[in-house]
C-alpha cells in the first residue's frame, strides 16, 4: 500500500477538490486534534486556502484556534483579505489582536479593512498592547451592565442577545458605573435566583479583585497562583473596565514564553520556527546567531594556538580539553537556567549581582573540588603521572567556579542593559568557559612541563 497516498493531507486535498463543504468539515472533525496541525502543514498554499474557503467562517475560525500561533499566522497570510477577515471576525478578540499584530503591516491593514468595523476597532486597540501584559491577553467579549439595572433588565438583555453571548466564556457579569469604572461582579447564579425587580447593585460583589491593563505576565501568573479564579477583570489607568484576562490565556502565554526562551538559548531567534516557513527566513534566523558564534569560537581556539608547543609536548592534554570545556559549560548552564528562572519570577533583580555571585561561588567551590578530584584521579590512573592529574583537576575546579560565576551573573548584567539574557547568555558563557578552561589547563601544564615529561 502506498502510505503517502493514504495520508490524511492527500485525502483532505481530494475531498476539498471533489467533495462538498460538508464533507470537508466532517473530515476535519474526525481528525484527532494533534493530527489537524500536521495535516494542514503538509498542504500546499493553494490547497490550504481552498480548505479554509470551503468551510464556513465559524468552522474555519475553530480550525485556526486548534493551530499553533506560528501556523495560524502562516494560514491567515495565505488567504485573500476578505476570507481572512471573515475568519478573524469569528475569533476571540485576544486571538484577533495577536494575529493582526504579527502580520506584515500591509497585510494587516488589508484584512482590517474587510472586517466588521467594530471588530476591527477592537483588534486595532488590542494589537497595540504587548503580548505579555494584561491588555495583550484579555478578551473584550464579556457581560457588562450598569449598576442601576434591575435583575429583569439584565435577564431580558441576555435573552435578546443570546446568539451573540453564546460564544462568550460566561461565568460572571461585570457591573460598572456611568463612567464605565468597575464597581462589582455579579454571579449568574445570584442573578437567576433573584426577583426581577431587584437592583443588581444589591446582589453584586463589591470592590472585586482586578488588574491594570499594563500588568505584566509575571504578575498575572503570580495573581492566579494566589487566587483560584478563572478570570480577572482588567481596567485602564482611569479605572475603566476594558477586558477580562482568563487564567487559561495566562497559562498559555507562560508556556509560550518558556518555549521561546528555550529556542533562544539554542540560537533560534525571531520567534517560533516551523519547517513550512520560507527557506530564506528560517536560514537567516539561524545564521544570525551562528555567524556570531563562529567568531566567539575562533577566540577560544586562539588560546589553544597560543599554547600549541605545550600541547605538542604533552599530547595527552588534548584528550582532556573537550572534557574541561563540556563539564564547565554544563555547570554554567545550570547557573544560567536558575538566573533566568528567578528573573522571570521576579525573585532576583538585575542589581543583585554580588548576592547572586556569592550564592553561586559556594556551589562552584564544592562542585569544582568534587569534579576536579574525579577527573584528576582518572588522568593519574590513565597515564600514571600525578602531575597530569593535578593539572587536569585544578583546571576543571577553577573553570567550574568561573562557569557558575558567569552563568549566574551574566543574565542579570544583560537584563540590566536591556539585552535579552535568553539569547546572549549562552554564547557568552560558552566562549568564556572555553577560553578560561583551555588557558587553565594549558597554562598550568606549561609551568609544570618538566614534571609532565614534556
Amino acid at each position: 500500500m502506498d502510505v503517502e497516498a493514504q495520508a490524511p493531507w492527500r485525502e483532505l486535498a481530494r475531498i476539498t477538490e471533489e467533495g462538498s463543504p460538508q464533507q470537508v468539515e466532517q473530515f476535519l472533525k474526525n481528525l484527532p486534534d494533534g493530527e489537524v496541525a500536521h495535516t494542514l502543514s503538509r498542504l500546499s498554499e493553494e490547497e490550504c486556502s481552498q480548505v479554509l474557503t470551503a468551510l464556513s467562517p465559524e468552522e474555519a475560525a475553530d480550525l485556526v484556534e486548534r493551530l499553533s500561533d506560528a501556523q495560524a499566522l502562516e494560514v491567515i497570510e495565505r488567504l485573500p483579505p476578505q476570507t481572512a477577515a471573515a475568519i478573524l471576525d469569528e475569533l476571540p478578540s485576544n486571538e484577533q489582536a495577536d494575529l493582526i499584530a504579527d502580520l506584515e503591516r500591509s497585510g494587516a491593514e488589508a484584512i482590517l479593512a474587510e472586517m466588521d468595523p467594530a471588530e476591527a476597532a477592537d483588534a486595532r486597540t488590542l494589537s497595540r498592547y504587548a503580548d505579555d501584559v494584561a491588555g495583550g491577553l484579555m478578551v473584550t467579549e464579556f457581560l457588562r451592565y450598569r449598576e442601576d439595572a434591575t435583575v429583569g433588565e439584565v435577564v431580558e438583555d441576555m435573552r435578546d442577545r443570546a446568539d451573540e453571548y453564546r460564544d462568550y466564556d460566561v461565568q460572571y457579569a461585570y457591573v460598572c458605573d456611568r463612567d464605565d469604572r468597575l464597581t462589582g461582579v455579579l454571579r449568574l447564579r445570584d442573578l437567576l435566583l433573584a426577583p426581577r425587580s431587584r437592583p443588581i447593585a444589591d446582589l453584586m460583589i463589591r470592590r472585586p479583585e482586578s488588574v491594570r491593563d499594563d500588568t505584566s505576565l509575571d504578575d498575572l501568573a503570580d495573581f492566579f497562583d494566589r487566587h483560584h479564579y478563572l478570570g480577572v477583570p482588567a481596567a485602564d489607568k482611569d479605572g475603566r473596565l476594558v477586558g477580562v484576562v482568563r487564567k487559561a490565556a495566562v497559562d498559555e502565554a507562560w508556556a509560550a514564553r518558556q518555549d521561546s526562551d528555550f529556542l533562544k538559548t539554542q540560537g533560534i531567534v525571531g520567534g517560533e520556527e516551523l519547517r513550512t516557513m520560507p527557506l530564506g527566513r528560517r536560514a537567516s534566523r539561524r545564521l544570525s546567531w551562528l555567524s556570531v558564534n563562529i567568531l566567539l569560537n575562533i577566540l577560544a581556539a586562539s588560546v589553544i594556538a597560543f599554547f600549541q608547543d605545550t600541547l605538542s609536548a604533552v599530547i595527552a592534554l588534548a584528550v582532556f580539553l573537550p572534557i574541561i570545556s563540556d563539564m564547565s559549560g554544563c555547570s554554567g548552564n545550570q547557573a544560567v537556567a536558575v538566573s533566568l528562572r528567578e528573573l522571570s519570577l521576579g525573585l532576583v533583580r538585575p542589581n543583585e549581582m554580588v548576592r547572586v555571585w556569592l550564592k553561586e561561588i559556594g556551589v562552584g567551590l564544592i562542585n569544582g573540588a568534587a569534579l576536579g578530584l574525579l577527573i584528576g584521579g582518572v588522568a593519574w590512573l590513565w597515564q600514571g603521572n600525578a602531575y597530569l592529574g593535578l593539572v587536569v583537576g585544578v583546571a576543571l575546579g577553577l573553570n567550574t567556579m568561573v562557569a557558575v560565576s558567569i552563568g549566574g551573573v551574566v543574565p542579570l548584567v544583560l537584563k540590566r542593559f536591556s539585552v535579552d539574557p535568553a539569547i546572549a547568555s549562552g554564547p557568552l558563557l560558552t566562549t568564556v568557559t572555553d577560553m578560561c578552561g583551555f588557558f587553565f589547563i594549558l597554562g598550568i601544564a606549561t609551568m609544570l612541563l618538566p614534571q609532565l615529561g614534556g
